[in-house]
């Protein structure tokens, strides 16, 4: 009777040594990946663990019932959603307000951080600094006081101008001609200084010899700027543009949540705010998962396709 004979699983030699190493080079960087492990475990647990209940976007969710035990449902949080009268009305709103944010948002802050690294006043240059970044640590609800003091109706600092010149008080948070104004204003106010942080950054690394070479060749101030402080933040200006295009269909909504109210809802109700109203006030958890993975694989296309316009046309992406 011939025996059998048990396979001995072959030591693979080249698998070992490229363990060996691995570990050699985390105990060698130990300190390195402790500093990391926090931020790994706040995705794992606030971004990546939540994708298993992102499945309740396809059914008809029963927080009785659990996710598991809730019915399937398909694409049908998905049609309601898509179909819903207001939905015209709220993508429009959304793309507007964050297109603009974008439009009007980059700029103020690049041309910010210019100013700073341009400038000869070292300490009136840390005070703006300072005082620009500052709008960013104070929450909207905070910013929703100092913007009703300021526009108020009836005594509102902008207001009193206005009627010191004899025109008519304006309504400005409650008026949908104005309410867009003011929140593409505010956000500006609020971010412009923590956005000029990043580019800032970029322009001090710059190489000050490339100054110093064409300020010996007679370029002036302006043409440094043009030729030299420009092209060297290029990338951290397309970094960050296609960053903020993930968000397009954000359009803020703490800041639009605390200032908004029904008159201006034809104007300001966002994809955000309705989700808020419909998925979380009168609890359709499904629907609200629906709408938050929509938004994300639009982010996710808008982000690829403008990632490949920048390849193309600024030489650089962020991948």
């Amino acid at each position: 009777m011939a025996t059998k004979t048990l396979a001995v699983p072959k030591y693979d030699a080249r698998r070992s040594s490229w363990l060996k190493q691995l570990r050699r080079k985390i105990w060698q960087h130990r300190i390195v990946y402790l500093l990391l492990l926090p931020g790994l475990l706040f995705f794992i647990v606030f971004k990546y663990g939540p994708l298993y209940y992102a499945q309740i976007a396809f059914k008809d969710f029963k927080p009785l019932l659990g996710v598991e035990g809730s019915a399937w449902i398909g694409t049908k949080n998905f049609e309601v959603f898509v179909n819903s009268f207001y939905f015209s009305q709220l993508l429009g709103n959304t793309i507007f307000i964050s297109v603009l944010k974008l439009l009007f948002g980059i700029p103020p802050a690049i041309i910010l951080a210019l100013a700073l690294s341009e400038t000869r006043f070292m300490k009136l240059g840390r005070i703006v600094q300072t005082v620009s970044y500052l709008p960013h640590f104070l929450s909207w609800v905070v910013m929703f006081g100092i913007l009703l003091a300021m526009l108020s109706p009836s005594q509102g600092l902008v207001n009193q101008g206005i009627s010191a010149v004899g025109v008519s008080p304006i309504s400005f948070l409650t008026n949908p001609d104005w309410f867009r104004v003011v929140i593409i204003g505010s956000d500006i106010w609020k971010d412009t200084g923590w956005g000029a942080i990043i580019y800032l950054a970029a322009l001090l690394a710059i190489d000050p010899t490339l100054h110093e070479a064409a300020a010996i060749d007679g370029a002036g101030r302006w043409r440094r700027i043009w030729h030299i402080s420009l092209p060297s933040i290029k990338d951290v200006i397309v970094l960050v543009t296609l960053l903020r295009l993930g968000n397009i269909l954000d359009a803020g909504f703490n800041q639009i949540f605390v200032l908004y109210s029904l008159p201006v809802y034809s104007v300001g109700d966002v994809i955000d705010t309705w989700v808020y109203r419909q998925g979380i006030l009168n609890f359709q958890f499904g629907l609200a998962a629906a709408v938050g993975i929509f938004k994300g694989v639009i982010g996710l296309l808008l982000i690829v396709f403008a990632n490949r316009a920048a390849k193309r046309f600024a030489g650089s992406g962020i991948y």
